[in-house]
């Protein structure tokens, strides 16, 4: 998929599921109840224990998904995702020589920034989209709206901060998508493993964002 129909997949989409998990089988369960509840786009995090092989496994399990990494530190990591399979990449900084990589390797790439000089940066090295990251420490929705005046042609998705509450207030404030975390992945429903509980959180999530 080139990164044009990616882009247009996750506006329609607008929900990406960020799954972390010290157990390969937790994080399995995790992704597939998301994908039950209708969310596109999984990154398993490259900190995720055999992340790797997750990636692989769930790509021949939900071909119709996008399946994803982040938290991605360095080049070597981001070779590894990409021999992989994964379909899209998120890292937690803008590093250029890691955007050139993927933008060679036509897998799409979501780099985090925190200011407008680290958006434009990352943006003008061939970022797909901009992870605007942590959103929480930088003012929420406010921020994200007043970064479209300057920066509105440029795709941005929000991460740390998101909430099943908030989802939509930064759609309506510009956000292409938005990627979530701890909202969809309550821990004490985790603990019980309550599959069928986030079932129904990521159908809720889903319902909002699709109706944007």
């Amino acid at each position: 998929m080139n990164h044009q129909s990616w882009l247009t997949l996750l506006k329609k989409h607008r929900a990406i599921a960020v799954i972390r998990s010290s157990e390969q089988e937790v994080a399995w369960q995790m992704a597939k109840s998301v994908a039950a509840g209708g969310i596109q786009f999984i990154e398993i995090t490259w900190n995720t224990h055999k992340a790797a092989e997750l990636i692989s496994q769930l790509r021949s399990e939900l071909p119709d998904f996008s399946i994803g990494t982040g938290t991605l530190l360095h080049l070597e990591q981001l070779q590894q995702a990409i021999d992989c399979g994964a379909q899209f990449l998120f890292t937690p900084h803008t590093d250029v020589g890691m955007i050139q990589a993927a933008v060679d390797a036509r897998v799409p790439i979501v780099p985090g920034a925190f200011s407008p000089t680290e958006i434009m940066t990352a943006w003008q090295a061939g970022a797909t989209c901009v992870k605007v990251f942590p959103i929480a420490g930088l003012g929420g929705p406010a921020y994200l709206k007043s970064l479209q005046g300057p920066l509105g042609d440029i795709p941005l998705i929000p991460t740390g901060g998101v909430t099943l509450e908030n989802a939509k207030v930064f759609i309506d404030a510009g956000a292409i998508a938005v990627g979530l975390a701890g909202d969809l992945f309550p821990k004490h429903l985790v603990q019980n493993r309550d599959w069928r509980a986030i079932v129904e959180i990521a159908k809720t999530l889903t319902q909002n964002l699709t109706t944007c």
